[in-house]
């Protein structure tokens, strides 16, 4: 049955808090997925979620802590003992606990280590800190299970059984030969049917093999693995060593953050912000392309300043500068918005980028030719001399081509730099194409009164 949080549960759950009622609580909660119950903890005070915690089984409480949001976890971690921590540390998978710890300090950090129980997960986890959390090396766990080459079936059922007991979740069993070096998959269901004396070389899949090295970025994983359909993937070190796997709740979580870093990115947001976050930071994440904006607005009041000649002529120039803009800015950044989608899929090779860019331009034309007869003939009915009409339809026309063709090409300029293509859409093509639209409409209208 789905969990939903209400305000009458919620308002029930603190006033067990206030009384105590470490029972009820635990009753209450028992059955909730980690997920639900870190929902619970975010509606609650720090204290009051530091309380509950106490109350869960230690696993349970361990998993909704990583269900939390960074900045509400960092803040409730603060709230515990580094002997707490390196409890729940002790728990969690490597690549979890890899995730928490590296939300301390440094000094922190190698205190929780040395109270670590497991010493062996200690090791683990440790070398999981090596990697920048955005590689695969960053996202993996150690936890897997894997099968020699050289053991026949009986053997390996045996070791299964031995190696599953450090496994939450099996999706997959590796085959290595005596070196660690990875060779294939073994299909579950092939090893239930096989002899037992069969070997494991005889039995395992490995062709067609995905598999990914421990320096890929984390967008590179998570590529390979919608692509594929997979659950999960090995991991190998430099050497072709098989080192760890990344599962499928890890690689949703970087597409919904880079989902939410592009959304942000295009709305003119140049960090990643939470609802939680403080103000100051989401000031700081905001002003950059505010500033940008402003600049591109001042910009923008000093070409209607040039061009003041023109709206003396013709005083209803000035009533359709709204409409340049606006339509400037949709064009362009519905334009970068199809160029930045297909640079995230990777559908953009070889010469399919000039492609785009004409296929983009060609687009731009169709529309710019019905907008400019749309307005053309607006302008008609309600009166309008033709001279302004024209002025309008030929501007308007060009002013979506040529933004068209500019939200196409600004991102795919962006990615051959290596800079984030998202960029290009919200704030910056709005910007570019508020002066460029500016610039044609009064040039057009230069040349119909003054030329």
């Amino acid at each position: 049955m789905k969990f939903e949080l209400t305000k009458e549960f919620l308002e029930q759950i603190k006033a067990l808090i206030s009384r105590q009622e470490e029972t009820v609580i635990f009753e209450r909660l028992k059955e909730l997925h980690p997920a639900d119950i870190a929902d619970i903890f975010e509606n609650l005070e720090l204290e009051e979620a530091r309380y509950v915690y106490s109350v869960l089984d230690e696993e349970i409480a361990a998993d909704a802590i990583m269900e939390l949001d960074e900045e509400f976890r960092e803040n409730l971690l603060k709230l515990f003992s580094n002997e707490e921590i390196a409890e729940q540390v002790n728990i969690l998978d490597t690549d979890d606990a890899a995730d928490l710890l590296g939300e301390l300090s440094e000094e922190d950090k190698d205190e929780v280590i040395s109270k670590i129980e497991d010493r062996e997960h200690a090791s683990d986890v440790e070398e999981l800190l090596k990697y920048d959390e955005d590689t695969a090396g960053g996202l993996m766990q150690t936890e897997f299970i894997k099968a020699k080459e050289n053991w026949p079936v009986n053997r390996c059922v045996i070791e299964l059984r031995r190696q599953v007991e450090e496994v939450e979740k099996v999706y997959s069993i590796y085959v290595v030969d005596d070196e660690s070096n990875l060779l294939g998959i073994l299909s579950l269901k092939r090893l239930l049917f096989a002899s037992p004396k069969t070997l494991i070389k005889d039995l395992y899949q490995e062709k067609n093999l995905k598999y990914v090295k421990i320096y890929d970025s984390s967008e590179h994983v998570a590529s390979i693995m919608d692509k594929y359909d997979l659950v999960s993937i090995p991991v190998v070190d430099r050497q072709e060593k098989l080192v760890g796997r990344i599962t499928i709740d890890d690689v949703v979580d970087v597409i919904r953050e880079e989902a939410e870093k592009d959304f942000q990115m295009a709305s003119g947001i140049s960090e990643n912000v939470e609802p939680s976050s403080n103000v100051l930071k989401s000031t700081r994440s905001r002003l950059p392309w505010i500033l940008i904006g402003l600049a591109g607005g001042v910009m923008s009041s000093q070409i209607i300043k040039g061009y003041e000649d023109q709206i003396d002529v013709n005083p209803a120039l000035a009533f359709f500068i709204p409409l340049i803009v606006a339509t400037a800015g949709n064009v362009g950044v519905q334009s970068s918005a199809i160029v930045v989608q297909g640079l995230a899929a990777k559908e953009f090779q070889f010469n399919s980028v000039l492609r785009q860019i004409g296929k983009e331009s060609l687009v731009g034309i169709i529309v710019g030719m019905i907008c400019a007869i749309s307005i053309f003939g607006f302008n008609l009915a309600v009166g309008g001399d033709l001279n302004l009409g024209l002025t309008l339809g030929i501007s308007l026309f060009l002013v979506v081509v040529v933004a068209a063709i500019l939200g196409a090409w600004i991102p795919l300029a962006l990615n051959k730099l290596k800079i984030d293509p998202a960029l290009a859409t919200g704030p910056f093509i709005t910007t570019a194409n508020d002066i460029l639209g500016l610039t044609i409409y009064f040039l057009v209208a230069y040349l119909m009164y003054l030329a």
